[in-house]
């Protein structure tokens, strides 16, 4: 009986409460009317609670008969209270739209303290969509850093710390990229791998990095794609070109997808140049990264990428001014013939991902890169060299009032490269306390056919250069054995390299101290080895980073290491064609030592970061670099090093927005080892150190962002780089003998956007703008101070058998409009 008493008197409470409970539901969105998931709604003061689905959808039962608070909450947007008083059983729709909230944070500043302790730098890859720029938007910001120096605003390529083109290493989802080999000029060169729009992570390092990273000397960009959590895209448009991406995700979230299309064609560019003629330039890729989960622990990727890139000119004339104040000359070229050039490149790769547990992460890679690359020009240049009157009163001033040099030149090239490269590698990382361990081995197979035949001929005023011996005299001067006729210049290659690479690293990350922030040290090794040239090298490398518990938020740095790189084909060829098949890795030790400081200034969070640095570089392989193209000295050799210092600050100059100052000094030399050059006395003298072609002293950028107080729809951007003068020498000459420099670079890039589309903006239900989330129109002036750049020469020589260096200019002022559109 007390049992049945105790049931019935618990079925009565339940009834009861039944009869007092109600039930509120609704949708929650944001201010466009887009459905939010997981936003929080509760009842304030009480426990329990739910979240909305992926439509934004919730339903909740609350108590009845007494006055409530729902409280509807979500990260980054207005929190809403809606106070309501319900009857039992009775059903209330809450319908809201929240507001994007902006909360000044307190002087605390969040940092990955992890990237922090290493020479890696990460930055923000959504300025690559504001920044101006006549080429691709995240190669523009890497010429913006510290240590990293370009004098091409039409090339995506970029030197750092006294490297060249040819010693930065570039990862996309922990894929290596290659760079087109026959290239020679920035307008050739078209779109660089790296897509901006697809991009979520970039890092990246101007020296001292860990031995996870491969066998290059200078530099390396580490940039992850994104892992898109909800559908999205993108769409921009201008003078230059234009682009499209996709993301989004499908099967419960299981399957991602990311694509993009990109075309340029810098024709717009390329007519201001003063070689005029018809330009058609047009250059496209599509890439694609899709992703699917098989289980918690285990998934796969798969990258793809085709990039077509062509480009054909028929030149008709140019005319530059050259020469002094006193005596200014003019080269007057007029051109028959075209050029023609095609690279078709592919490259995909499939990533598994396999995770046993939180800390262990095992990766199988697996990527091909396949490069079809053809050169084909005849180019007849017949050029002119005349005195210009420089005198303001005559009346004959800026005409060529004297000729003093003729002659022509004819170009040709039918040159193919087919070049393959694939390779499978494992990485694997584990956190074992407060440690981080990480490993790598890596096979890769290289296949590369090259058939070159190139050649310059020059006919100067009559006579063939290099001149054939005179047979003045000889009564039968057509069978004379010694009467050759040379070409200036002849590169003959038919080669064909079939070689593999072996390549294996471990490092570990120990925090030594309880907290793993104050002290951090990485100590790595990697080896490699390749069969082509039988050549096994071993690479330690470290950091040490120390944050002293000072009040001022400091941390030092400093980095030491072996930096091997294996020859690629590229340095394997001589200047004139020939192959050096014993070629072996070039060499540079790296000591960096750094410091990071944040503080606030104006109230506002500022960095300034300091790197002092000096690489010892042996058995160095000479080269010379023509506009983007590097010719290498492969069977000299040389030692030399490069010191420099580097400075940047950055932050929020203007409140919101991060703008930063970079500043740098360099000086890089190589002596080349049996090179020797004759004194007054005709004795053979070592020339010592000479400058490296990249040797350049002093170089300054800024990137500054900035908008309208009261209105911030109104936005600017403005890109300055400033690079001190480049070694330069002229052709077929001793490497001493390039010792002359270059103007230096001076550019500045403004660019002025107006939001259309943005947070202000409210649309009907039925309008089709309703689907934007942003739309901004942007006003481009590339070149704003109009300087007149020199990329390289062309070398001419005159009736006096003087040689003059003629300066190639890169682009003038030009206006870009852009259109870009997120949804």
């Amino acid at each position: 009986m007390r049992f049945s008493f105790l049931l019935v008197l618990m079925a009565s409470f339940q009834l009861l409460f039944a009869q007092e409970k109600a039930t509120v539901f609704g949708t929650i969105t944001d201010e466009k009317g887009k459905p939010l998931e997981l936003v929080n709604v509760a009842i304030a003061g009480l426990p329990g609670g739910t979240v909305t689905d992926r439509k934004g959808n919730f339903e909740m039962e609350v108590p009845a008969n007494r006055d409530i608070f729902v409280a509807i909450s979500f990260v980054g947007f207005e929190k809403v209270v809606e106070p309501v008083t319900l009857t039992p059983g009775e059903r209330f729709e809450i319908n809201k739209s929240l507001k994007l909230s902006y909360t000044e944070l307190p002087q605390v500043e969040i940092q990955d303290e992890q990237v922090r302790s290493t020479n890696l730098v990460r930055i923000d890859p959504k300025i690559a969509f504001t920044i101006p720029t006549a080429s691709d938007g995240i190669p523009t910001l890497l010429k913006t850093l510290p240590g990293v120096s370009s004098s091409n605003e039409l090339s995506s390529q970029y030197s750092v710390r006294g490297g060249n083109f040819d010693e930065n290493l570039v990862y996309v989802n922990d894929i290596e990229i290659y760079r087109p080999f026959l290239i020679r000029s920035g307008q050739q060169e078209g779109l660089s791998f790296v897509n901006s729009d697809l991009v979520s992570s970039l890092l990246f390092s101007a020296g001292g990095f860990d031995a996870k990273y491969g066998d290059k000397m200078s530099s390396v960009l580490d940039l992850q794609y994104k892992k898109p959590t909800e559908f999205a895209g993108s769409a921009s448009i201008s003078l230059l070109g234009g682009s499209f991406h996709l993301e989004g995700t499908a099967a419960k979230r299981k399957f991602t997808y990311l694509m993009g299309v990109r075309h340029k064609t810098n024709q717009y560019l390329l007519n201001a140049l003063e070689t005029k003629g018809d330009y058609k330039p047009s250059f496209t890729d599509v890439q694609a990264l899709l992703g699917y989960e098989i289980s918690p622990q285990l998934e796969v990727s798969v990258l793809a990428n085709v990039a077509q890139n062509k480009y054909k000119l028929v030149p008709e004339s140019r005319e530059t001014d050259f020469g002094t104040v006193q005596q200014v000359r003019r080269l007057t070229v007029y051109f028959d013939g075209q050029e023609v050039d095609n690279y078709l490149t592919y490259l995909g790769g499939v990533t598994l991902t396999y995770k046993p547990n939180r800390k262990t992460r095992l990766k199988l890679i697996a990527s091909g890169y396949n490069s079809i690359e053809s050169e084909t020009y005849d180019v007849i240049g017949q050029y002119y060299i005349g005195l210009i009157d420089n005198n303001i009163s005559s009346e004959n001033f800026g005409d060529v009032v004297e000729s003093q040099g003729v002659g022509t030149f004819m170009n040709h090239a039918r040159n193919n490269m087919d070049i393959k490269v694939y390779n499978i590698s494992h990485k694997g990382t584990k956190e074992i306390g407060n440690q981080l361990l990480q490993w790598g081995a890596k096979f890769q197979n290289e296949r590369i056919d090259d058939q070159m035949n190139e050649w310059v001929l020059i006919d100067s005023a009559g006579y063939s250069i290099p001149r054939p011996p005179d047979s003045v005299g000889y009564t039968n001067p057509g069978v004379q054995p010694n009467n050759p006729f040379d070409l200036y210049e002849l590169i003959r290659t038919n080669a064909y390299i079939n070689s593999n690479r072996y390549t294996a690293f471990i490092q570990n990350t120990w925090g030594l101290d309880p907290d793993s922030t104050k002290v951090t040290f990485t100590a790595g090794i990697r080896a490699n080895y390749w069969d082509y040239n039988k050549q096994v090298v071993v690479s330690p490398r470290a950091t040490v980073s120390f944050k002293p518990e000072w009040e001022r938020d400091v941390l030092f740095r400093f980095s030491a290491g072996m930096y091997y790189q294996p020859p690629f084909y590229r340095e394997l060829k001589n200047i004139d064609g020939r192959l050096n098949y014993n070629q072996k890795a070039q060499t540079s030790v790296h000591l960096v030592a750094g410091s990071d400081w944040n503080f606030l200034a104006w109230g506002r969070p500022f960095k300034f970061v300091s790197e002092v640095y000096y690489k010892y570089l042996d058995n160095l392989i000479p080269y010379v670099v023509d506009n983007v193209q590097i010719r290498y000295y492969a069977f000299d050799k040389s030692h030399g090093y490069a010191a420099g210092i580097d400075f940047k600050v950055n932050g929020e100059f203007v409140r919101g927005v991060e703008s930063w100052a970079s500043l740098s000094f360099l000086k890089t030399a190589e002596n080349v080892y049996g090179d020797y050059k004759l004194d007054a006395q005709g004795n053979q003298v070592d020339p010592g150190y000479i400058p490296r072609p990249t040797d350049q002293r002093v170089s300054f950028s800024i990137f500054f962002q900035d908008y309208l107080p009261k209105n911030p729809t109104y936005k600017m951007s403005l890109t300055l780089i400033f690079g001190s003068s480049l070694p330069f020498g002229p052709p077929q000459s001793p490497i001493y003998k390039h010792d002359k420099r270059m103007p230096p670079y001076r550019r500045v890039d403004i660019g002025f956007s107006k939001e259309i589309i943005g947070e202000h903006t409210r649309f009907s239900p039925k309008n089709p703008f309703r689907v934007f989330n942003t739309l901004w129109i942007t006003l481009e002036v590339l070149n704003l101070l109009q300087v007149n750049n020199t990329v390289s020469y062309v070398w001419v020589t005159d009736i006096y058998g003087t040689e003059w260096a003629v300066p190639n200019y890169l682009t003038p002022r030009q206006l870009n409009i852009k259109l870009i559109a997120k949804f």
